[in-house]
């Protein structure tokens, strides 16, 4: 347990103090770098098709327009859940980049999502 205390300013009532939180666990900083845009991408098909079926969105059209972009790219986005699932999951968990350009591009992907054969 790690026991916060952040100190109160005077407030309209003339009150002062300290407010002591008890937290059980604080996030600490372990990773470097940043998410793989591919990454990024796949969690974001993966929501997509869960407001899908959950019927939160009713269309792929919707989704472009929450999404504030086009139909088209929403189609290539929704394009990586047709990868087989140890693809996807290779993807989501591919390591963080600390220098450089991403070395997977979703351009790259889309003719192998295309194909309907996970052998």
């Amino acid at each position: 347990m790690t026991t916060v205390t952040i100190p109160v300013h005077k407030s309209r009532s003339g009150k002062s103090g300290a407010m002591t939180i008890t937290v059980g666990h604080v996030a600490t900083p372990t990773a470097f770098g940043r998410v793989p845009r591919i990454a990024r991408l796949m969690a974001l098909a993966v929501r997509c098709d869960g407001l899908l079926a959950t019927g939160d969105a009713e269309t792929r059209a919707e989704l472009a327009r929450r999404g504030r972009v086009t139909r088209a790219r929403m189609t290539q986005i929704l394009n990586l859940l047709n990868l087989a699932p140890d693809l996807q999951e290779a993807i989501l968990f591919l390591p963080r980049i600390t220098a450089g350009r991403d070395p997977l591009k979703l351009r790259k992907l889309l003719p192998i999502a295309a194909r309907l054969d996970w052998r």
